[in-house]
């Protein structure tokens, strides 16, 4: 009878460790380099590794069923409170917009879009934002860059569309990956995704070439499918260097090369570059490892090497492409290819805010 008992509590002496250890790895190291597990579902599911600097947003948006692509990009307007999200797929509206609060507005019935890669919001202060999306498609339409109005109605098109580039004309693009819009006017844009072309070109105001980097390679100011791009407010250009592993960061004035991150991306290739609204961190999505990583930015006069503040794991297949954040709010939006959805992070701070 002793022996009965003994091995009854010793059972559940080995079951209680069992649970403090599971809960233990579920939760611990919310200041260090623990890991932290949520889930809803297959598609939700995600972990946080490192100091937790975003948490899902699980309502955003209310009817994720209108979803019926795969989501390549998003761009956020903070002022207006509205987020534009593009897809790709047969008889499906190229952009959905919707409030970020996660209420559907509208869709945009286009026939000017074919293959939209990348997005970006400009002039959202004023009263006349635009939206400008780089379409990679082979047709008519396809190799260009397209400004819209809030509405979807085309403004004006860069580039010739339905001709790839040669690599001759800086304007003849070939699958062009991202345009980012600075708030002077002038444009910085990477060209290609794969295409002939791998060029970094700044442009002014009225279009005209500043400055280009063409050539590929593995070299300084070279690229392999140069995918992001982003300016920060001490004149670098920051460039996701995808089929190198590597960002590259230039001078923004000269086009000079100024340094390359490297060491964060042994496993896989940066796709985006972004800075939080705070220029705390810059936010980094892996493709093929299903990560949003959020890298430290270094200061004004630095550029030193990456380091790793944070990583969001996401659940296999969700495939993360490019990234917008709310410079308001704080707020994180990512578009997922695999998982056919973009999905909303708010900051893990006082007041929901980054800033």
């Amino acid at each position: 009878m002793l022996i009965k008992k003994r091995s009854h509590w010793c059972l559940i002496a080995s079951g209680m460790v069992s649970l403090v250890l599971f809960m233990t790895l579920l939760y611990s190291g919310s200041s260090g380099g623990g890991l932290r597990r949520f889930s809803s579902s297959l598609r939700h599911d995600y972990q946080l590794m490192g100091r937790p600097l975003y948490k899902l947003d699980l309502g955003w948006p209310k009817n994720p069923e209108i979803f019926t692509g795969e989501v390549f990009c998003v761009a956020v307007n903070q002022d207006a409170a509205v987020v534009y999200v593009a897809q790709r797929g047969a008889n499906v509206p190229k952009v959905l917009v919707f409030t970020t609060e996660g209420e559907f507005l509208m869709s945009w019935n286009t026939t000017t879009l074919e293959m939209p890669h990348g997005m970006f919001l400009a002039d959202a202060s004023s009263k006349d934002p635009t939206i400008w999306i780089t379409d990679v498609g082979g047709g008519p339409y396809g190799h260009s860059i397209k400004q819209y109005s809030p509405s979807g109605k085309l403004l004006q098109v860069l580039g010739t569309p339905g001709k790839a580039g040669s690599g001759l004309d800086p304007l003849q693009f070939d699958q062009p990956a991202e345009i980012f819009v600075h708030e002077s006017g002038e444009m910085y844009i990477v060209d290609g995704d794969g295409g002939m072309n791998n060029r970094l070109i700044k442009l002014s105001k009225d279009q005209k070439v500043l400055w280009m980097h063409a050539e590929k390679g593995q070299g300084l100011a070279q690229f392999y499918i140069p995918h992001s791009v982003s300016v920060d407010s001490a004149q670098r250009v920051w460039v996701a260097d995808r089929g190198n592993k590597r960002i590259q960061v230039f001078n923004s004035i000269t086009g000079d090369w100024l340094g390359t991150w490297g060491s964060c991306f042994t496993e896989d290739a940066p796709y985006s570059v972004r800075l939080t609204p705070d220029k705390k961190y810059f936010v980094v999505v892996q493709l093929n490892t299903n990560q949003i990583t959020l890298l430290d930015a270094p200061p004004v006069g630095l550029i030193g090497q990456c380091k790793v503040a944070s990583v969001i794991q996401l659940a296999e297949d969700v495939k993360p492409h490019l990234v917008d954040l709310d410079l308001k709010a704080g707020a994180l939006y990512v578009a997922e290819i695999g998982a056919q959805q973009a999905q909303k992070f708010t900051p893990f701070s006082l007041g929901g805010s980054l800033l």
